[in-house]
C-alpha cells in the first residue's frame, strides 16, 4: 500500500463526517512512526501535537500503536477511549462514549485487549473489556458492556451483553 493510499484508507466511509476524516488521517499519519525509530523521531513534534489535540481537544484517545484495518468509521467521536493494544478489524464503527481496552484481573495484574474482527458495528455508550475476541460481523448494541468473547455473526446487547440474534 502506497503512502497516500494508506494516510486516506479512511476517507470514503467517512463521507460527511469532517471531524472523523481528520483524526483517521491525523492517526494514520500517526502510525508513521511505528514503521521504523528514525521516522518516530522526525516526526516527534507531530505525536505531541496529534496526542494534544486528538485526545485532550476533541476527546478520542486513539493511541497511534492500536492496530487498525482499513476502513474504520467513527461516528460523534466524543469520549472514545481504545487502548493501545486493542486490534480492531477492517470496516469497524465506532460511536461515542465507547471504552475498548482491559480490565484488572483478580490477582491484580491487567488482562489482554479484545480483538475485534471486521465489520462489527459497536452502539455508542459500549463497553468492551478483557482478553476477549468479538467476531466478524457482530452487531453490538448501545450501552452493552461485553466481557466474553462473541462469536460470529451475532447481535448482543444488554450488561452483561447476551446474544440476541
Amino acid at each position: 500500500m502506497g503512502l497516500i493510499a494508506f494516510l486516506t484508507q479512511d476517507q470514503k466511509q467517512n463521507k460527511g463526517n469532517l471531524k472523523a476524516k481528520i483524526v483517521l488521517f491525523m492517526f494514520r499519519m500517526a502510525q508513521l512512526g511505528n514503521k521504523h525509530i528514525s521516522i518516530a523521531i522526525l516526526l516527534c513534534v507531530y505525536l505531541g501535537f496529534y496526542h494534544v489535540f486528538v485526545e485532550w481537544f476533541l476527546g478520542i484517545e486513539l493511541p497511534r500503536k492500536t492496530k487498525v484495518g482499513a476502513g474504520l468509521i467513527i461516528y460523534h467521536g466524543q469520549a472514545l477511549v481504545i487502548n493501545q493494544g486493542v486490534i480492531i478489524g477492517n470496516h469497524c464503527v465506532l460511536r461515542n462514549s465507547t471504552t475498548i481496552g482491559h480490565k484488572m484481573l483478580k490477582n491484580g495484574t491487567l488482562s489482554g485487549c479484545p480483538i475485534i474482527g471486521n465489520y462489527v458495528d459497536i452502539g455508542a455508550n459500549v463497553c468492551i473489556i478483557g482478553d476477549i475476541n468479538i467476531g466478524n460481523n457482530v452487531k453490538i448494541g448501545a450501552g452493552a458492556v461485553v466481557v466474553k468473547s462473541i462469536p460470529d455473526n451475532c447481535t448482543v446487547a444488554g450488561n452483561p451483553a447476551k446474544i440476541l440474534a
